[in-house]
């Protein structure tokens, strides 16, 4: 949820293209599962559509914690559950739609003490289930070659050897601590940015967050569980925020709907199994003109929908889909 609109006490959390998806979707009926439930913006745009009940599942135990309050207004029609969407096996099953909205929250970024922000001093920290290893550990004990392989494959940082060296020659002297000592030395590493331009530590900020969090695994695993949990019709819905989850999730969704091309026309032809989605889409649903004005981080967003079929779920192959791999399979 990168790029979730801003909250306040008086305004209602508008996540990024609800619009779309609700449009998409449509008519929103029976069970679905917010698998990033956040702030509760796309749990409440369901509900209020005329889903029966929604499954809110997050990672964060804060979410939970907003949740019990702004939830009241639907009694037994919101169940809550702390966990990761990848173990949906565990607490749901026959589904109508499940939505996911990657990456990380307004909310979170917004609190300094979760250290999600470049921007904001604050612990270096980054886990958004508030417990295991921090980014802290992951900046001071990991290798040098192995933090530039996170860098340059989970950030697209093109400079990730010239940053992991900088901080690893900075760690030797004393451990790296707060977020924005770690930006710090991401921007000494780089050019000066331009108007307009990324903050430097955007990459790596977001690349050691991924690995703390094992975003890309539990994407894969998170999509799996999804595509057994979803009935027959069941819709899914997928928000990415930059370009490695969205050529994930759309690799992901061609192979199971059986869009990957035909093949040579002079191999013989191989007997595929039934497709497990139809896909709503080829292309991407992107913000619009509306939406660009009221919510200018939402430039990044892409929306997926495919809906489910009768054939049995499967397994997909992760480097099919495009997963970066670190050495070692991680």
């Amino acid at each position: 949820m990168a790029a979730a609109a801003a909250t306040s006490p008086d305004a209602p959390h508008i996540p990024v293209l609800l619009r779309p998806l609700l449009a998409a979707v449509a008519p929103v009926t029976g069970t679905w599962l917010d698998g990033t439930l956040g702030a509760g913006g796309y749990a409440r745009g369901l509900l209020d559509a005329g889903a029966a009940q929604v499954i809110g599942v997050d990672r964060d135990p804060l979410a939970l914690d907003l949740a019990r309050d702004w939830g009241a207004d639907y009694g037994d029609r919101l169940r809550l559950v702390q966990g990761n969407f990848a173990q949906m096996d565990d607490y749901a099953s026959d589904l109508d739609g499940v939505v996911l909205d990657l990456g990380v929250s307004s909310m979170q970024l917004d609190e300094a003490a979760r250290g999600f922000s470049f921007r904001n001093d604050g612990p270096l920290d980054m886990r958004m289930s508030q417990s295991g290893p921090t980014a802290a550990d992951l900046v001071n004990e990991t290798p040098e070659a192995e933090l530039a392989n996170i860098i340059f494959l989970y950030g697209e940082e093109r400079a990730s050897r010239r940053i992991a060296k900088s901080i690893v020659r900075v760690r030797e002297d004393a451990p790296i601590e707060t977020t924005l000592q770690l930006a710090g030395i991401v921007e000494r590493c780089l050019p000066r940015p331009k108007p307009g331009q990324t903050h430097p530590a955007t990459r790596t900020f977001q690349a050691i967050r991924i690995a703390v969090n094992d975003e890309y695994g539990a994407l894969i695993e998170g999509l799996e569980a999804a595509e057994r949990a979803l009935k027959p019709g069941g819709q899914l819905a997928v928000v990415t925020f930059h370009s490695i989850e969205d050529r994930m999730v759309k690799r992901f969704l061609q192979i199971r709907a059986g869009a990957t091309g035909g093949g040579s026309r002079h191999a013989p032809k191989i007997e595929q199994p039934d497709p497990q989605f139809t896909l709503k889409s080829r292309k991407a649903i992107g913000p619009d003109a509306q939406e660009l004005d009221e919510n200018p981080r939402a430039r990044s967003a892409k929306l997926r929908v495919a809906t489910r079929t009768e054939a049995p779920a499967g397994h997909v192959d992760r480097s099919a889909i495009g997963m970066p791999m670190l050495k070692g399979g991680k």
